[in-house]
């Protein structure tokens, strides 16, 4: 079975066709991210007229690569939540007017859904039940999949996500946006015991909290200027990457030793910090766990995870019609 898998939460457009959940056909993503970079974050209108402009041209690249026309495709996969509404609007809108004029089945796909879905395409033999820490731009949750379409959120972020801090961070250190990228290069010539963060506290056994953090960081920087001294920027750097992945890797293996979790695994942007695999994956080995890791190239936002959850949300009778919207916020566990 092809799906067609269609993104555009963020500032890329991205489409691709997977086979049967779990083999990639073609995988084209159209970023607008340097663009971005020159305002150090994304401007959503931008992120939206971007989008539209290159929407169709991605789509028919994606058919073109696959070798396939949307005559052999079985339905049309889109993320309709969570995400900037009026770029999500533009990919919904799309996938709606595509499947109702070749007449294909419309699937709905949770962002985040699809996020956890790029690991079947990584690894191939895994299947649920499993553990995982989705930690991306917009999200950090550490999620119970106990099966394709149903999951349990056992802990979340109380306010910043650890992709916003990282983001946050690096502009604050001035370096280029996306953050998570620039933060882990300027750290890999840091000490990241050069400078004492907090770790906050926060209620909720496997929740985290960011903003403290991140002002931490901001506070160490004005005192440097209020004294006349130079801030050590890898130091700062490695000091900020090391905190927040050691937050996010405690919270997910405390929940995998409670729950006694034997798979467990890393999904979305922020899956793609060095440091924090690291720490997982020793972390997990230590409890008896297996990991499993996505490949970076599936991390950050794809059409491919949109079409391999599309498979399973089809297999599972979710489908929509031309009523189907957009939303900005909706949780993971949604019926």
């Amino acid at each position: 079975m092809y799906i067609l898998g269609i993104e555009s939460t963020c500032d890329e457009t991205a489409a691709a066709i997977v086979q049967d959940g779990r083999r990639v056909v073609s995988n084209v993503i159209s970023t607008s991210v340097k663009e971005q970079a020159l305002y150090g974050g994304v401007v959503p209108e931008i992120a939206s007229r971007r989008h539209c402009e290159y929407i169709s041209a991605t789509t028919e690249q994606a058919l073109a690569d696959a070798g396939l026309t949307l005559a052999d495709v079985d339905a049309v996969a889109v993320t309709f939540a969570p995400g900037l509404i009026g770029a999500v609007l533009v990919g919904v809108n799309f996938a709606k007017g595509l499947a109702y004029g070749a007449g294909k089945p419309l699937v709905p796909v949770h962002h985040l859904r699809g996020h956890i879905a790029a690991l079947y395409l990584t690894h191939p033999e895994l299947k649920p039940p499993f553990l995982c820490l989705v930690a991306s731009g917009g999200h950090s949750h550490i999620v119970q999949v106990e099966d394709y379409t149903r999951f349990k959120i056992l802990g979340r972020t109380v306010d910043d996500a650890a992709g916003e801090a990282f983001d946050k961070v690096a502009r604050t250190l001035g370096l280029p946006y996306p953050g998570g990228p620039s933060v882990a290069a300027a750290a890999k010539t840091g000490n990241p015991k050069a400078y004492r963060l907090p770790t906050p506290h926060v209620e909720g056994k496997y929740n985290v909290s960011f903003s403290g953090l991140k002002t931490a960081v901001l506070n160490e920087v004005n005192v440097a200027n209020m004294k006349g001294q130079a801030v050590h920027v890898p130091d700062l750097a490695a000091s900020f990457q090391e905190r927040i992945a050691g937050i996010l890797a405690d919270k997910l293996l405390l929940a995998a030793a409670d729950t006694g979790a034997k798979q467990v695994c890393l999904a979305g942007g922020v899956a793609a910090n060095s440091r924090l695999r690291s720490l997982i994956n020793d972390g997990a080995q230590k409890l008896g766990a297996q990991v499993y890791l996505p490949q970076l190239k599936y991390c950050g936002d794809n059409g491919a995870m949109i079409a391999a959850q599309g498979y399973y949300e089809y297999r599972a009778g979710r489908t929509a019609g031309l009523e189907l919207n957009g939303l900005p916020t909706l949780p993971i566990d949604y019926e």
